[in-house]
């Protein structure tokens, strides 16, 4: 876009030129939120009927809450995650799949993050990234008195991802309140530093209210806040990265409760719908009991899956799918 567009007038007067009437246009907007009254010119363009309209940008002025409230809800939003693991390992030129999983768990799917730059620069950049998406798509929104208060949920929330908790446990735990908890939150989400994962009773058939697991959209920027905090254990990373590739294949994703039994995700998907436990090694009989038994639980005839680290063992378990989770997330 012309840097010299600062209104819809003068947005309109470049349309006009550039979008014929008698054939389907394609029109891209980038950062178009620079532009006062430019919901005017987009609902303009729509009228038009021969008009395919596209506006990219991640800035906070477009926040899918205020995008929808701005436009009248006449839009689809398309949510641009990192890269998959199969992205990575193709923009990397990686040729082992496992060796590409190993460093897309420590650097993250953000494009311009290059391997073979180091990891200095890796973090730098990634602390970089963080620090411009809370100043200018969290604080701006919450105006918050206190930022170490922000920064401080933040990190509980990167430190306890794929762990059952709520605003009132976080609040207690930071000394905060539940209501000014819930609010940074609400807008961390809008940001897309976190992504909620809510309970759903598979017997009552609803979504409960109470104790859902957040994750990360970027495991690298993760590990660029919290540094050493991070841990060496990556059982609850590898839950993280599996529930961010079932978002990112188009899944509508919760957590299954069954009576007293808890499978990590639910996956559905138009008329498919699939259990999913997410084990980093399988290396013993009582833990492949452990996390058939939840999968056992549920009558019905629904595809039933582990997915693990393993390369051995893998197969038919009474039933259920055990999957190598590397070669999972390189499927086509």
């Amino acid at each position: 876009m012309n840097q010299t567009i600062r209104n819809s007038e003068q947005l309109n007067a470049v349309i006009i030129d550039r979008v014929p009437r008698d054939r389907l246009s394609y029109v891209f907007f980038d950062e178009i939120q620079n532009v006062d009254g430019w919901e005017a010119s987009l609902a303009g363009l729509v009228a038009m009927g021969s008009c395919d309209v596209y506006v990219t940008g991640s800035n906070s002025d477009l926040l899918s809450s205020e995008l929808a409230t701005r436009i009248s809800g006449r839009h689809v939003e398309i949510k641009v995650f990192p890269l998959s693991l199969r992205e990575f390992m193709t923009l990397h030129g990686y040729k082992d799949g496992d060796e590409a999983f190993t460093d897309y768990l420590s650097y993250g799917g953000l494009p311009a993050v290059d391997p073979e730059r180091g990891e200095r620069y890796a973090k730098d950049y990634l602390q970089a990234v963080y620090s411009t998406v809370v100043i200018n798509d969290v604080l701006r929104h919450v105006n918050a008195s206190d930022p170490s208060k922000v920064e401080s949920i933040i990190r509980f929330l990167y430190s306890n991802i794929g762990n059952l908790t709520n605003t009132a446990t976080i609040a207690k735990e930071l000394g905060m309140n539940d209501p000014t908890v819930s609010h940074y939150i609400e807008a961390m989400k809008e940001a897309f530093l976190i992504l909620p994962c809510q309970r759903y009773d598979m017997v009552g058939k609803k979504l409960l209210k109470t104790n859902g697991k957040y994750y990360v959209t970027d495991l690298g920027m993760r590990g660029a806040v919290l540094g050493l905090t991070a841990g060496r254990d990556i059982s609850k990373p590898l839950e993280n990265l599996v529930y961010v590739e079932l978002l990112r294949r188009g899944y509508d994703v919760r957590i299954g409760s069954y009576r007293d039994a808890e499978i990590d995700f639910i996956a559905s998907r138009y008329d498919d719908i699939e259990y999913i436990q997410v084990c980093q090694r399988l290396s013993s009989e009582e833990t492949m009991a452990r996390e058939t038994r939840p999968l056992l639980r549920p009558k019905d005839n629904y595809t039933k899956t582990i997915l693990t680290l393993d390369r051995y063992g893998l197969g038919d378990e009474k039933g259920i799918n055990v999957v190598n989770a590397v070669d999972w997330m390189l499927e086509e």
